[in-house]
């Protein structure tokens, strides 16, 4: 089950605007998740929201322009700030795929033994791991979200079984 350990309301972050591209009011988007910038899509970007008009470049590079931003200058101006999507607007993710927010605050476990709770998500260069605040002055453990750490994930009970055998060979 996905997508249902959001509050209402709740809004994903798609990038951050970058730098303008071109004279159409086009601009970069950088630290993109591009399952979120597609086409048509609403975004909001501070207090405006409105929808992707143009989509190119390439997934690690995307360029949109949203309607209304219509100029270089216009772009410009929107450098820097935060895109976010609302998130009943994000696509359906696949089963075992999780919006990383959904996974924050997860209790870890292996087995009955509780190892931790999960702080955020971050990106390694091989895959995404959950960084696991395990004791208040500890160093965090990173758990690879692979299926040989990862046993199981319940959303709903707030609780992610990991392989502790896997995790510290």
């Amino acid at each position: 089950m996905n997508g249902t350990g959001s509050a209402p309301g709740y809004r994903l972050c798609a990038g951050r605007v970058g730098r303008a591209h071109g004279l159409d009011g086009s601009f970069y988007v950088t630290g993109a998740r591009p399952r979120l910038l597609e086409l048509g899509t609403d975004v909001t970007i501070g207090e405006r929201t409105a929808p992707i008009v143009r989509r190119a470049g390439t997934d690690q590079r995307p360029i949109v322009r949203v309607q209304g931003v219509d100029d270089r200058v216009a772009a410009e101006a929107l450098r820097g700030q935060t895109l976010t999507v609302a998130d009943a607007s994000a696509p359906q993710l696949a089963e075992d795929e999780w919006w990383a927010h959904e996974l924050e605050g997860c209790l870890v476990t292996d087995g009955e033994r509780r190892v931790g709770t999960v702080t955020r998500m971050i990106e390694l260069p091989s895959c995404e791991a959950l960084e696991v605040a395990s004791q208040p002055d500890g160093e965090p453990l990173l758990v690879p979200m692979v299926r040989d750490a990862i046993r199981h994930v319940d959303i709903l009970a707030r609780r992610i079984d990991v392989n502790m055998g896997f995790i510290e060979e």
